[in-house]
């Protein structure tokens, strides 16, 4: 299991380098700094560190209320709907769902043909949009499993850069269609970035917190057995 974790955050580490390296050829600069620093009036901002610190502030909330429903999914899943968050339970969802490419649990906002499918699916309804939403087989929910998605669907709620709809599609494409990123303009590189890191983030979270209960070996391997969308 502990090769298992070095192979993800090398997978990780590369897609990083690979983004890094591209975005330097579109804008025809190398920038070897990992902090972005910007001067305003006379101050320095340091926006990694503000990032980082946003990131902090964020984990510690999502602790507090996983703590408060006693890191259960049905009684978090409560807490999401009453956040304005559809929660819908299907038999077999994986069915409706690995057409679009999707995994059980949190579904970002779609547009379009993607929209339809879901809304018909899953709603009975017409629609060529539709909010974010949670989807999960009915029955017993994988804890670890679920808690990467709550990382992400609170995190989506904040408005934290990455876990928009576009950035979304741009890392599944990226991900599972090998995707040349070289016609990739510069927002979109820039969008890709923040939704890996987000991804990575999402996954050292559940990650941090199964160290207090099985060890880190055995929620690794939870995630891995239950599917887990980046795993």
């Amino acid at each position: 299991m502990q090769i298992f974790k070095k192979l993800l955050y090398n997978i990780l580490a590369i897609q990083e380098k690979l983004l890094r390296a591209q975005l330097s050829k579109t804008i025809g600069v190398k920038n070897n700094s990992k902090k972005k620093r910007h001067y305003f009036g006379g101050c320095t901002i340091d926006l990694s560190t503000l990032a980082e610190n946003e990131k902090q502030k964020l984990e510690e909330e999502m602790t507090l209320i996983l703590k408060k429903y006693n890191y259960e999914p049905y009684e978090i899943l409560k807490y999401i709907e009453k956040q304005g968050t559809k929660v819908f339970y299907l038999d077999n969802a994986s069915k409706f769902l690995t057409p679009l490419g999707e995994n059980e649990g949190f579904i970002y906002p779609a547009k379009g043909s993607k929209a339809l499918y879901l809304s018909l699916a899953i709603n009975k309804k017409i629609a060529f949009k539709t909010d974010e939403m949670f989807v999960l087989s009915k029955g017993a929910i994988n804890k670890y499993y679920f808690l990467y998605h709550f990382y992400n669907w609170y995190a989506f709620k904040n408005n934290i850069m990455g876990l928009d709809r576009e950035a979304q599609e741009l890392l599944n494409k990226y991900l599972f269609e090998t995707t040349d990123t070289k016609n990739l303009q510069l927002a979109d590189i820039y969008k890709l970035k923040d939704a890996i890191r987000q991804d990575k983030a999402a996954i050292e979270f559940v990650i941090k917190l199964c160290r207090n209960y099985e060890g880190t070996k055995q929620a690794l391997k939870k995630m891995h057995e239950a599917g887990s969308a980046r795993l």
